[in-house]
């Protein structure tokens, strides 16, 4: 059977260290067994192991292989769609709960870290960086919206406030989040598989599930294996593949790309960004960065529809860096690499139930680090009989892509070429 490394990232190259996991080989019967080793397969089985289940974990490559092992690392409240959009399309009790939720994922993180004792480099303080007008109005307006669920860490900056916080003069102003902040996102997925094995969880790895027998105890095969349960997660995200085809016609695997520069000196990183929050600009393709615990600038962009594999990361994403940061020209780039993760037409994540027992959770659309650690808990409340959150999501509709498969790709690169235009001419 074919062995899955980590791509060579970063934050592959400076992982803590990781116990064997074999692959499953036999039959093992267990009460859930969960597809996936990332966030949101890992914060379900924490969850569900704290109350008391028998968890088994498939995981097809290594923990935290997808896009929980290789995005950009920041703590970011709420959905891509934010809380604006779901009150004017939902009822408002399903609302007022969908916008509840919206600040509970980093709370759960934090809360992992604390009670775990994870080493992920957690930094505080989070900043949305305006390039225009419109963008600064869009930001008061989100300040004015989460303050009215009760998240009040928020501070507006004007274009002097957000030179002191970024070294760049692309901004006219911005919004800090101090309830935001950032990890080292492969650490704290491998930090959280220790703690699942802890509470006597196991995890396999190389071990991709490849059927589901559905019914009254459904059961995952494996290519040596099979796991018994009486419930099934799924929880693989962009890395799901055709396993349940009802869910890959109604979402579409996307590649984003980031570069990493060789450390920086002390002084030239405190000059980039003096108190080390992390920063995503308010573009509909939007650029991300932050800096490393050893003094990197981690730096993110662009979107890939189809997940395919640019052929030089670098030269997509170092003009993005050096139109920020002109002053880090003569810096060598260490790493780049590209990741996927799962968008759905709404961007808006999809959550449901096949018949009785098997539970999903899938298309974060890019704003996965928060709501994944959130959708663990929500899953896990299912499972308990506990669902009127769990209802919340899966009452959100969850629509096919125009075309089908096929058109996937063009339409929405057709759309995101329009929002390109209008976040360039301010529109």
């Amino acid at each position: 059977m074919s062995h899955t490394t980590y791509p060579q990232s970063y934050y592959a190259a400076s992982a803590n260290p990781v116990p064997p996991r074999p692959a499953l080989d036999g039959e093992v019967e267990t009460d859930v067994c969960v597809i996936g080793a990332g966030y949101t397969g890992l914060s379900t089985a924490l969850f569900l192991l704290e109350n008391g289940f028998r968890v088994t974990v498939l995981e097809a490559a290594k923990v935290g292989f997808g896009a929980s092992g290789r995005n950009g690392g920041q703590i970011v409240n709420s959905y891509s769609r934010d809380i604006d959009v779901i009150e004017r399309t939902l009822p408002a009790q399903q609302a007022r709960l969908l916008g509840e939720m919206a600040f509970e994922g980093g709370r759960i993180i934090r809360e992992r870290i604390a009670t775990y004792g994870i080493a992920c480099d957690l930094k505080e303080g989070g900043v949305f960086a305006a390039l225009s007008a419109k963008q600064m109005g869009h930001l008061e307006s989100q300040k004015a919206l989460w303050e009215r669920y009760g998240h009040s860490q928020l501070k507006l900056l004007d274009r002097q406030g957000m030179r002191d916080v970024v070294a760049s003069d692309n901004y006219l102003g911005g919004l800090l989040d101090m309830s935001g902040g950032h990890i080292h996102p492969l650490n704290l997925a491998l930090g959280e598989a220790a703690a699942v094995e802890s509470l006597g969880g196991t995890i396999h790895e190389q071990s991709p599930a490849t059927r589901i027998e559905r019914g009254a105890n459904p059961v995952v095969h494996t290519p040596r294996g099979r796991v018994r349960a009486k419930f099934v997660v799924v929880a693989g995200n962009a890395y799901l593949g055709n396993l349940i085809p009802e869910l890959a016609a109604k979402s579409m695997p996307c590649g984003t790309q980031v570069i990493t520069t060789e450390p920086l000196s002390e002084d030239l990183a405190r000059s980039l960004l003096p108190q080390d929050y992390c920063v995503e600009d308010c573009n509909y393709l939007l650029d991300y960065y932050r800096l490393s615990g050893d003094r990197r600038l981690i730096y993110g962009g662009g979107v890939v529809y189809g997940a395919r594999d640019p052929a030089n990361i670098e030269t997509i994403i170092r003009p993005k860096m050096l139109k920020t940061f002109p002053q880090l020209k003569d810096v060598k780039i260490d790493f780049a690499w590209t990741g996927n993760f799962l968008l759905t037409l709404s961007r808006l994540p999809q959550v449901g139930r096949l018949g009785d027992n098997i539970y999903y959770s899938q298309g974060c659309s890019g704003h996965g680090v928060t709501y994944t650690h959130l959708a663990g808990k929500v899953l896990a409340e299912a499972l308990r009989g506990q669902a009127e959150r769990f209802d919340a999501f899966a009452g959100l509709p969850h629509y096919p892509f125009p075309g089908g498969r096929l058109l996937q790709v063009p339409f929405s690169a057709l759309g995101a070429w329009y929002y390109t235009l209008r976040d360039r001419f301010g529109l």
